[in-house]
């Protein structure tokens, strides 16, 4: 998630307006909701300080505001309290494992999010049982989601030459009925 939507979405979960927050931020006058509509829209980007300073206001690490670095554990968590927020992803135990889990509150969230990690189940699952390599692997999952990777392509007929050796079809298909009835009469 872009740090505009993260700073709207904390502003929203405190009920502020924009103008509340820039005022709060020591901006004056019209320009303090101004200001956070462009730092919202992402037409401008606040420096650290002033993301330090939001973070205070929301009672948040800066982490949760910046676009989080997955290069980092630190970054890694807070891209992950995103997909909570964003996506609903929940964290579980299940057998003694740490998993996450889709949260089936919000149906249309749920049944995109469960379609797509189902695939990703479903390829990581032949990769285990040894149905594909990992190079086979890797390749279905940068190039996702592009939906065959197999490189098997088929040539399918233009709309016109289909419509075409349909209507020859049907046309063998009278020839041959004419000719049964012939021979049944």
């Amino acid at each position: 998630m872009a740090i505009g939507k993260r700073i709207r979405f904390f502003r929203n979960r405190k009920g502020m307006t924009q103008k509340q927050l820039g005022e709060l931020l020591g901006f004056l006058g019209n320009t303090s909701d101004v200001r956070m509509a462009q730092y919202e829209s992402e037409a401008r980007t606040p420096k650290h300080d002033l993301v330090k300073e939001m973070a205070h206001i929301f009672n948040v690490s800066p982490h949760a505001l910046m676009v989080p670095d997955i290069d980092t554990y630190i970054g890694l968590m807070h891209t992950l309290f995103a997909l909570e927020d964003m996506y609903g992803l929940k964290i579980s135990e299940f057998d003694g494992k740490i998993c996450l889990c889709l949260d089936k509150s919000d149906y249309s969230i749920y049944t995109s999010m469960f379609n797509m990690f189902h695939e990703w189940q479903e390829q990581a699952a032949k990769l285990e049982q040894g149905e594909i390599t990992k190079e086979e692997y890797d390749q279905w999952r940068y190039n996702y989601p592009e939906p065959d990777t197999s490189k098997h392509w088929a040539k399918v007929p233009s709309q016109a030459v289909s419509d075409m050796l349909t209507e020859e079809l049907k046309k063998i298909e009278k020839q041959e009925k004419k000719k049964q009835k012939k021979k049944k009469a």
